[in-house]
């Protein structure tokens, strides 16, 4: 049997321990080269049938900002106006349609074109997962993260997805903390409140 080889330390810290939901930054622009690096390390986490739901709107002009933080709340606009890049993570309520060159194993489609509750779970469920690997890309790659669901997700959709195929899932700010804005870490659960081995 061969022995695990985890990571050093020194990213485990950079991308758990150490990490924290960042509500404050510097003024760092984000470049496209980096954005494209992102989305390269994120697209190999795994999803469900391959089926990759998550669709992503990278919001950082002056033009879209404003637009964005129109449908931001009251507590989260400071920080995503001043997060050098702002994610939409979306969901395709038809990314059934890739999945004959996503996942040629067999025709997978018909379970979701023929179930709007199986392709709306799924979708849901798998570009959740995806912002989640995104998170984690992004800490990877010395970037800082904060998640948030405060805003209205309605008026995203209709300001940046207005045919109605992209649903808003939740929000991620990107750039170089100012750690001044950061508030004290929460406690975590311990092991044996929240698992148990069977």
């Amino acid at each position: 049997m061969s022995q695990l080889q985890a990571l050093s330390e020194e990213a485990l810290n950079r991308l758990f321990r150490d990490a924290r939901t960042v509500h404050a930054f510097q003024p760092v622009p984000i470049s496209d080269a980096t954005l494209h690096q992102l989305y390269d390390l994120l697209k190999w986490g795994p999803t469900a049938f391959n089926a990759q739901p998550a669709r992503y709107v990278f919001v950082r002009s002056p033009q879209a900002k404003e637009k964005l933080l129109a449908a931001v709340s009251g507590g989260n606009k400071k920080q995503t106006e001043a997060a050098g890049v702002t994610v939409i993570v979306a969901q395709d309520s038809r990314f059934y349609e890739h999945l004959p060159s996503q996942f040629p194993a067999y025709d997978a489609k018909p379970i979701f074109e023929n179930s709007a509750e199986a392709a709306q779970s799924t979708a849901f469920r798998n570009a959740s997962l995806q912002g989640a690997y995104l998170i984690l890309a992004a800490r990877a790659l010395g970037l800082d993260a904060g998640a948030q669901s405060g805003f209205d997700a309605a008026a995203v959709n209709k300001a940046f997805f207005p045919d109605g195929r992209y649903q808003a899932n939740f929000l991620i700010n990107l750039g170089v903390a100012d750690h001044s804005g950061t508030h004290p870490r929460g406690p975590r659960l311990s092991f044996n409140e929240v698992a148990q081995i069977v």
